[in-house]
């Protein structure tokens, strides 16, 4: 590996990790990078999604603030994104890659999408009777196939959780943001011990993800909450359906 690659790597790192504690799209930055410099798609994948936990990590103690009181909740849907990040790292590595990318764009339009017109779906729920602070049946099933989508690929699932939870969760969007990035760490840290189990993984491309990750998770958690819930859900939008004809494009 070049200095050259090696600095792009690192930046991209870095990028990813400020954009995943704010959005959660950071996947779109490091692997396509990873891509343009000569790794093959899986083991590229395997090797960002293990260098990008400690980026995950470091995000979730940046926004440990906003987590206080939500024990319960992070109990309940942390454990559905371990189940579902399971399934979905087995199905990487056992699935060719055409069966998801069929599906990923569409999956990350229709999260932008629901974040758009949220707070018209949350007042629709609103007068059946009061939203939960937990989510009830649906969000759970809905985060346990977002682990899924996260153990499989993983980029943007925190649009389509933070999406999710605003939906069915009566709460304010920054502790909402905090949740996410509790449960994207959930999903990538256990498809990153499955992955270092079970498959080989580029390690100075991991670790290079990984120190410019954890920089940026700490630059994002400083300014990410400084952001107004109104502005923070429109850029959610914003970069969920850039994200979304992004892919689309690329791969069809």
């Amino acid at each position: 590996m070049s200095p050259l690659h090696a600095l792009a790597i690192f930046a991209a790192g870095l990028a990813a990790g400020t954009v995943n504690v704010i959005v959660g799209s950071g996947s779109l930055i490091t692997f396509p990078t990873l891509l343009a410099l000569g790794y093959p798609p899986v083991l590229a994948n395997v090797s960002n999604t293990v260098g990008l936990a400690p980026g995950n990590a470091s995000g979730v103690v940046a926004y440990r603030r906003e987590l206080h009181g939500q024990r319960r909740r992070l109990v309940q849907l942390g454990s559905a994104s371990v189940v579902g990040a399971l399934v979905g790292a087995a199905l990487l590595l056992a699935l060719p890659n055409t069966v998801f990318k069929a599906a990923v764009p569409a999956l990350i339009a229709l999260a932008s999408v629901l974040m758009a017109v949220q707070p018209r779906i949350r007042s629709g729920l609103e007068a059946r009777g009061p939203l939960r602070t937990h989510g009830g049946a649906p969000l759970v099933f809905g985060v346990f196939l977002t682990g899924i989508y996260g153990g499989y690929f993983g980029a943007a699932q925190g649009v389509i959780l933070i999406a999710l939870m605003a939906i069915f969760i009566d709460d304010d969007l920054q502790r909402l943001n905090g949740t996410k990035n509790v449960l994207a760490l959930t999903a990538n840290g256990v498809a990153a011990l499955f992955f270092i189990v079970s498959t080989h993984i580029a390690w100075p491309v991991a670790g290079l993800v990984a120190a410019g990750s954890i920089i940026g998770g700490q630059v994002g958690g400083r300014y990410g909450r400084r952001i107004p819930a109104d502005i923070l859900r429109w850029v959610i939008v914003v970069g969920g359906l850039a994200v979304a004809v992004g892919l689309a494009v690329e791969w069809h």
